[in-house]
């Protein structure tokens, strides 16, 4: 492919897909089938070993971290679509009401049209891939943009696109912001876009000037609670897992700990374990601790770590980094000042501050102080407690006794709600968002509206009182 960072080619690369819209989009189940198969055999096969020494090159990720958090989520999603979706192409019938006597009316999925996928850097290969896996399947044209932060992988993500498909159908541009600046001035007929808030404010205003549909999948601060009922020793482990896995930088990681103060200390103490037992005593010579992707990110991160040793928080373990390799120690912080910044905006790194709580109202309304978060999680034995804190919270996705696994339900939809998103991703979900929902009626007989049209007489004002007040 041609280099495609200028605005003439870029504007080309769009009217190219614009034209070829109604080919790709009357494209059968078999046709698109046999993309999402050439797509499963790269990802798989093909570009498997490639596709973990590009994310290793980028930040250091374990092999089989990225085979757990990139290659499969990919794998199983096109499994769950290629098993599905016959019955999503086809009609969906919906009932008449007898007023529209002799019609029949269903609903067809069509494709939107030219699509934009922007993905991020912090799982580069899922997040650009499970949208496109929606959009294949809803026969769109793409155009894909990115992260330039993991340049390794974004270039991989190119050979791998240019190999499966043609550029008039889909097309992956490599380019720094100006290429998603420039992108987002053309006329898409629906937007992607996984990243932050702040960012997501800047796609959703350039979508307005084209009224281009989006999907944004953006961010926040997830809490997790642990009542006092919990089994602290398996809540540990499983924070402990979903909060340093990808070294924290993942949108649904647990971003802060709302703990009973009377198991806050046992708490403490399984936490500190499972870090030692998954990362050994001395992390940064751990094969299963990745690292934070940029300078900029180790220093923002850094910076959250010192100001806290500045405030006298207490640094219950951790706290340390490196800025050779960008690694930041797995960190635990009690006692934080409640206005400082680690509790103030997202994380998105091996940081987890623990704030202690007396009673359940504590707890949700500090949660709800703030903005919904992408995801809650939930600690306890009991039903009454996890139901009392869902039916007075609000957020984009929950688990109830683990946590981020609900991502990996393509029977779920994932997303978050107003800041931390707009619209679902996942199955059936995913192939709505990349389609219109078009409605269609079929008049077969003469209906019985053709009695009630002008000109209007005292029998068919009757009529209509009656069609009012029965049907």
């Amino acid at each position: 492919m041609q280099n495609l960072k200028s605005k003439e080619a870029l504007i080309k690369l769009f009217n190219n897909q614009q034209k070829n819209q109604f080919y790709v989009g009357n494209s059968t189940y078999k046709q698109r089938l046999k993309k999402l198969n050439a797509l499963k055999k790269a990802i798989e096969k093909t570009y498997r070993t490639k596709i973990q020494e590009a994310l290793y090159a980028d930040f250091k990720k374990p092999f089989t971290e990225t085979d757990l958090t990139e290659i499969y989520p990919i794998i199983s999603e096109i499994k769950h679509v290629k098993f599905h979706l016959k019955s999503w192409m086809n009609k969906q019938r919906v009932a008449t009401p007898i007023a529209l006597l002799g019609a029949s009316s269903y609903v067809k999925y069509e494709p939107k049209g030219v699509c934009l996928i922007i993905s991020p850097w912090n799982f580069p290969i899922n997040l650009t891939f499970s949208p496109l896996i929606s959009a294949i399947a809803a026969g769109n044209t793409v155009i894909i943009k990115p992260s330039e932060l993991t340049p390794n992988t974004s270039h991989l993500m190119k050979e791998i696109v240019e190999e499966l498909f043609d550029e008039q159908e889909i097309a992956l541009i490599e380019g720094e912001i100006e290429t998603s600046q420039e992108l987002l001035k053309l006329p898409f007929n629906h937007i992607f876009f996984t990243g932050s808030p702040s960012v997501g404010k800047i796609v959703m205003k350039a979508a307005a000037k084209n009224l281009s549909s989006i999907t944004l999948e953006l961010g926040g601060k997830s809490p997790t609670i642990v009542d006092k009922t919990a089994n602290i020793k398996t809540a540990a482990k499983k924070i402990i897992w979903g909060k340093f896995i990808n070294n924290g930088q993942t949108c649904i990681a647990p971003d802060y700990i709302l703990i009973h103060q009377t198991v806050k200390s046992e708490l403490l103490k399984e936490l500190k374990k499972q870090i030692s037992n998954f990362y050994s005593n001395n992390p940064a010579a751990s094969s299963s601790y990745c690292r934070i992707v940029n300078e900029k990110h180790f220093n923002r991160l850094k910076d959250h770590i010192l100001k806290a040793k500045q405030s006298e928080a207490s640094i219950e373990l951790g706290g340390n980094f490196n800025k050779d390799e960008n690694y930041i120690e797995p960190t635990i912080i009690s006692n934080l000042p409640i206005n400082s910044d680690l509790l103030q905006e997202e994380i998105f790194g091996p940081i987890l501050p623990i704030i202690s709580f007396q009673n359940l109202n504590e707890a949700i309304n500090y949660i709800n102080s703030k903005e919904k978060p992408l995801a809650l999680y939930i600690y306890t034995k009991s039903n009454k407690t996890a139901n009392f804190i869902i039916h007075n919270t609000r957020a984009g996705g929950t688990c109830i006794n683990h946590n981020i696994i609900h991502y990996s339900n393509h029977n779920l939809p994932f997303g978050g709600s107003n800041n931390s998103g707009i619209g679902k991703s996942h199955g059936f979900y995913g192939f709505q968002e990349f389609s219109n929902k078009r409605a269609i009626l079929k008049q077969h007989t003469k209906g019985s509206i053709e009695f009630l049209f002008p000109p209007y007489s005292k029998l068919k004002q009757k009529l209509i009182n009656f069609t009012i007040k029965w049907l």
